[in-house]
């Protein structure tokens, strides 16, 4: 029931308001901290195991601490410097714009307190930039440490006259500094003027002196501005130098218009800059007018317009303009010599190639050895045939093919060498549990070897090595670890030497199996060491409670070799094409090519190299990893290179000198392709040393295009990328030396202008030579010679056959092979089913500068385009016909041309040409148009022959 009156005051029970329960919230985030804490140091717990494993734990925390340290210092030194500069602030205007005050809104008196506000969020700002900012220099390791351990330099730019050491190692960290400084005075700026803002509302009220507010203001905003001045002048300054390797649209670096009034003008406009900051300065501590101020925020401001604005472009209009040759050719000589020697281009030695067209100029006998290791095997055809025929299983796979040399039986070949890596993602669907990926297909299985050109009489590569177990056909060559842990496919974490037996390889119906042997990945140790690996590799569920694994047990991590490479030196860039390297006591390596870059090298022009926009380019590294053990070992090739001159002093434990890599794996080092298509990139243009020329780009190079077919038949130009030869060298004794060529036409031409060669071999290793060719006569090119190809009656019918007959025809890459004084264009050409991806040898086209040839192999081919001149050269080489049929096979469709023999009369070389002619008409309506056409071409031959000795008698 309730009561007719109200309760009294006294009886009002005042009930107070429930707690805040912050405390929750304070728990939830250390809890939040300390998961991330966790996982960091876990991350770095993991990081410095795997590190250890490889032998290089020195390295890992020298990063670290480096990573800490600048983080730590930067992180810090923002916190003091802003925190500082806003308590000074905050005791400066603390009598007039941070005391209480009341204002009216909407009729109601308010009052707050502006510190109340300011002062946490001081805290706020001060650790937020100090947390950017600790993160940003962290992650600037690299240029600190380059820093540190810099090499002293000689070599001096031509306009500022610094040494390179300074534009390498110094400058990225100046300008990082340099940038940190004016974003600081920037919050400093603002937040003065937001304090000063805060006065206004005191002299609105008249609570204090429009004299003495006015001048806080004033002081804290000219302080301010005098900082931002003053670190924008060394901004400013700084800034004069990337011109240095600016690009324009004729050459790079600076301009005459630059270097004479630009650079000039912005080291004015620095100088202005401090004078403003010296002015307001002056006008915090002295007259505190806005006037000055105004006048210290002009200078700079007139100075740039006039001086780097108008000024410039008065000049670069109508002084450089019409007279640009001759005022900017000074400055197109340093850009030449600067790119040259960035690119190691002016190491380069010129030799004049004739490139006759006579048969007698290719010297036959004596390039018998290049003739027998002429590549006919296009690594494409022979990785789709590789999946076929080598892969055994479907969880197999061939990711690359490589081109190398080895000495088989007695002499150096060249040959195809592909790694037989496991792709644990193809394993069967019903296989695919974690005891399979993790604890059994744990590795690849040997690799594949065959010659450069050898053929089984199917089209079939003529192995060396292959099978599974490993099978050699030469006592030179043997596999006693085929094991592959390490590859360019192995992406999972698979742990060994459990109790679980490994798949090795199968054989017929059964499987064998092994056990691990080797030292590599990481031991687990005793339960929490596996616990927090577990937790690590995200294997919490499995890891722990498997009776399989033991404390003796090692987890492989990072097996991917580029994963590896990339996690010990991240500061070098990598090839993309590692190759396998078989040792001389049956080991398998992988060799990777690591190179130095920069971006930032005075006067040379910018290219992109693996994604990178470089002007300074160097194969200073050879990186070997045991595919066993995943250990790696790191040679640096180039002494003279500053930039690994500096990681060395930085990473003493982490490089080796070039001699102290076994010698036999020395001999399977190669120029490596990508510095190579950098360099034969760059010197299509700058192989120019006069200035003139460079300018009007009178003589301009290509890389050489080649005419490549799709799968639909269309054709299109791409360039040719290099390749490797076997080969004897022009005017060197040199017989067996595998150099990487790159041909050259003029731009827009296809006829070709001379060549490059890159040698690997011995005290050779890393020379160039470019052989140019006479400007006075036209040497076809690939394009030409692929077009006389298609323009072949015979070969184009023959082509078109094939490609209606549920199989596609694939033109292999042409080569280009220079021997003695003359060139020898090579294509080989594959039928593929178009129900099977596997391609298949069908003839090997041979061209000249004059004439054509083909057959079904090498031999023929030589026959057809030589005559019986040619077989003596291939037989001399000791070579054995690798295509011949073998008992009881069908026979080529192509059969060899004969050549018209010599002392022949008239009527006999007549009753010849109608007997080839009848014979050509008989095979044409037999189909067989490849026969027809070598019988085709040894009729035109006999014509030939009539007409010579025709004219004799005459």
């Amino acid at each position: 029931m309730s009561r007719p009156f109200p309760l009294s005051d006294e009886e009002i029970i005042d009930i107070p308001p429930p707690k805040r329960r912050r405390w929750r919230r304070w728990v939830i985030a250390a809890a939040v901290l300390l998961f991330i804490s966790l996982s960091r140091s876990l991350s770095i717990f993991v990081s410095a195991l795997w590190f250890g494993s490889l032998g290089f734990q020195d390295v890992y925390w020298y990063i670290l601490k480096l990573k800490i340290g600048l983080f730590v210092f930067f992180g810090l030194l923002t916190v003091f410097i802003l925190r500082g500069a806003f308590w000074l602030l905050d005791r400066m205007f603390s009598t007039q714009g941070l005391t209480t005050r009341t204002i009216r809104l909407n009729n109601q008196t308010i009052s707050f307190s502006p510190g109340r506000f300011l002062r946490p969020m001081a805290w706020i700002v001060a650790a937020m930039f100090g947390l950017i900012y600790g993160v940003a220099m962290n992650s600037d390791w690299q240029a600190f440490a380059l820093y540190f351990h810099q090499p002293a330099a000689e070599q001096f730019d031509p306009i500022f006259n610094k040494p390179l050491s300074f534009y390498l190692f110094s400058l990225p960290v100046y300008d990082s500094i340099s940038s940190w400084l004016v974003v600081l005075a920037g919050v400093l700026l603002v937040a003065a003027l937001g304090y000063s803002f805060l006065t206004l509302p005191e002299r609105v009220l008249k609570v204090a002196s429009r004299s003495v507010v006015s001048g806080t203001a004033f002081g804290a905003v000219s302080v301010a501005l005098s900082a931002l001045f003053a670190s924008l002048a060394w901004l400013t300054y700084l800034s004069r130098f990337p011109y240095l390797w600016d690009d324009h649209q004729t050459f790079s670096g600076v301009t005459y218009t630059e270097a004479n009034y630009l650079l000039p003008a912005l080291l004015f406009v620095a100088i202005a800059l401090v004078a403003a900051a010296a002015i307001s300065l002056v006008n915090a501590f002295t007259r505190r007018s806005i006037g000055l101020l105004l006048i210290g925020v002009a200078l700079p401001v007139l100075v740039y317009v006039v001086g780097v604005v108008i000024v410039p472009t008065y000049v670069q209009s109508f002084i450089v303009k019409p007279n640009e040759l001759g005022r900017e050719t000074p400055y197109i000589q340093h850009n030449i010599a600067a790119t040259r020697h960035a690119f190691a281009l002016d190491q380069i030695e010129q030799r004049n190639f004739e490139a006759e067209n006579s048969v007698q100029a290719l010297n036959l006998s004596t390039n018998s050895t290049s003739l027998e290791n002429i590549r006919l095997w296009d690594w494409q055809a022979l990785q789709d045939t590789l999946k076929q025929i080598q892969a055994i299983r479907t969880y197999y796979d061939f990711p690359d093919v490589d081109v190398d040399r080895y000495q088989i039986g007695g002499q150096t070949r060249q040959t195809m060498v592909a790694a037989r890596e496991i792709a644990v993602d193809k394993l069967p669907e019903a296989s695919r549990n974690w005891i399979n990926q993790k604890l059994i297909y744990t590795h690849g299985y040997g690799l594949t070897m065959n010659t450069a050109n050898g053929f089984t009489p199917e089209g079939m590569p003529r192995f060396i090595v292959s099978n599974m177990p490993v099978e050699s056909t030469s006592a030179d060559i043997k596999v006693t670890r085929p094991e592959i842990y390490f590859g360019q496919e192995t992406n999972t974490e698979v742990y060994v030497k459990t109790k679980q037996k490994e798949f090795d390889y199968p054989q017929g119906e059964k499987n064998n199996y092994t056990t691990y042997q080797g030292n590599g990945g990481i031991k687990l140790g005793g339960p929490f060491r596996r616990m927090l690996l577990a937790w690590a590799l995200g294997d919490i569920g499995k890891l722990p409670f498997s009776d399989d694994v033991t404390s003796e047990s090692h987890v492989m991590i990072r097996r991917n070799i580029l994963e590896i490479v990339n996690g010990l030196a991240p500061f070098l860039i990598y090839d993309k094409d590692p190759y396998i390297v078989l040792s001389k006591d049956g080991r398998l390596f992988w060799m990777i090519d690591a190179y130095t870059q920069s971006a930032t090298y005075p006067y040379s022009r910018h290219h992109r190299v693996s994604n990178y926009s470089v002007n300074y380019l160097r194969n200073s590294v050879k990186v070997v990893i045991d595919a066993y053990h995943g250990t790696a070992n790191f040679y640096v090739f180039d002494q003279q290179d500053p930039l690994i001159a500096a990681y060395r002093a930085t990473f003493p434990s982490l490089f080796q000198n070039a001699d102290q890599m076994p010698s036999d794996l020395r001999l399977h080092v190669r120029y490596p392709e990508t510095m190579f298509k950098a360099q034969g990139e760059v010197y299509g243009l700058y192989h120019t040393q006069n200035g003139n020329v460079f300018f009007q780009r009178e003589d301009v190079w290509s890389v050489a295009n080649r005419i490549s077919v799709d799968e639909q038949n269309s054709k299109q130009m791409e360039p040719i990328d290099p390749y490797f030869v076997l080969m004897q060298l022009p005017d060197e004794k040199a017989t067996n030396e595998f150099v990487l060529i790159l041909p050259f036409t003029p731009a827009n031409r296809n006829n070709m202008i001379g060549w490059l060669a890159g040698r690997s071999d011995g005290d050779h290793y890393g020379k160039l030579i470019a052989y140019n060719f006479p400007q006075g006569r036209l040497i076809d090119g690939p394009v030409q010679i692929e077009s006389r190809i298609d323009q072949n009656a015979q070969l184009s019918a023959q082509f078109s056959l094939w490609n209606q007959q549920g199989s596609r025809v694939i033109r292999g890459h042409l080569l280009v092979i220079p021997l003695g004084r003359s060139l020898l264009f090579v294509e080989p050409i594959y039928l593929q089913a178009t129900r099977s991806p596997m391609p298949e040898l069908r003839l090997v086209v041979l061209a000249t500068q004059e004439r054509l040839g083909y057959g079904t192999n090498f031999d023929e081919a030589m026959t057809s385009l030589f005559g019986e001149a040619g077989r003596p050269a291939v037989q001399e080489a000791g070579k054995k016909p690798e295509a011949e049929p073998a008992p009881g096979a069908a026979k080529p469709s192509v059969s060899p041309a004969v050549s018209p023999p010599e002392n022949q009369t008239v009527q006999q070389l007549i009753n010849r040409a109608l007997q080839e002619f009848e014979e050509y008409q008989r095979l044409t309506a037999q189909g067989k148009l490849a026969e027809a056409g070598q019988k085709l071409e040894q009729h035109k031959r006999t014509l030939e022959e009539l007409k010579r000795v025709g004219g004799k008698q005459q």
